[in-house]
């Protein structure tokens, strides 16, 4: 994998990318956009955390940040800088919670009933790692409401929607930031047309040559 560190606006946060052709569960995509180190990096994880606080600060309840793709650290960070300034939440203890879903075989998410708590009642902020096809920010607030919390909004490194489900989407980089950026569905990929090959399959958390 040729990965290139892109520069961008943003002083602090760089986009790592690999051109080529790359499966998803979902679609094709021509960049694998690598968000290891934000998501892994205490310092990165820290710079998006700030990034993406300005969407949600002093403008929204949360309660809960639902940490999808393995975002664990970036919704502490985050959790820390909406706790910063006295920021609201409804919640008895006066804290946010960080919860991470079990997925069933289904692709569906579960809460089990020690966490359950952490979403009945709650307003909660999705976070995601990327937002692209958006089957799985669907699935996240299709569980929300399901187990009685409330979405208070949709976060992610990458998107390239705006909203998913009536929410609007805060993302860090979007294809602004990349402006050739493709997704296709798997029936209609030029790539595979023309015969290319995979170059690896991906998701959000790493990838797998092929």
């Amino acid at each position: 994998m040729n990965m290139v560190k892109l520069p961008t606006k943003k002083a602090d946060l760089f986009l790592r990318v690999a051109k080529g052709h790359f499966a998803t569960s979902h679609s094709h995509i021509n960049y694998y956009i690598d968000v290891t180190m934000q998501k892994t990096r205490l310092s990165e994880a820290r710079a998006v955390a700030r990034e993406l606080v300005s969407a949600y600060k002093a403008t929204t309840i949360v309660d809960t940040v639902l940490c999808l793709d393995g975002t664990e650290v970036i919704g502490a960070c985050l959790a820390s800088e909406l706790t910063r300034d006295g920021f609201v939440n409804m919640n008895a203890h006066q804290t946010i919670y960080i919860v991470t879903p079990e997925h069933t075989t289904g692709s569906q998410l579960l809460f089990r009933d020690n966490t359950t708590p952490m979403i009945t009642g709650k307003h909660v902020l999705i976070l995601a790692a990327s937002v692209t096809t958006g089957y799985t920010v669907q699935a996240a607030i299709e569980a929300v409401k399901y187990y009685g919390g409330m979405v208070a909004g949709l976060a992610a490194i990458f998107a390239t929607v705006k909203e998913c489900e009536g929410y609007p989407v805060a993302s860090i980089f979007d294809p602004n930031d990349l402006p050739d950026y493709q997704t296709y569905d798997s029936h209609e990929c030029p790539f595979c047309k023309a015969g290319q090959r995979i170059d690896a399959l991906v998701n959000s958390y790493g990838y797998s040559k092929l």
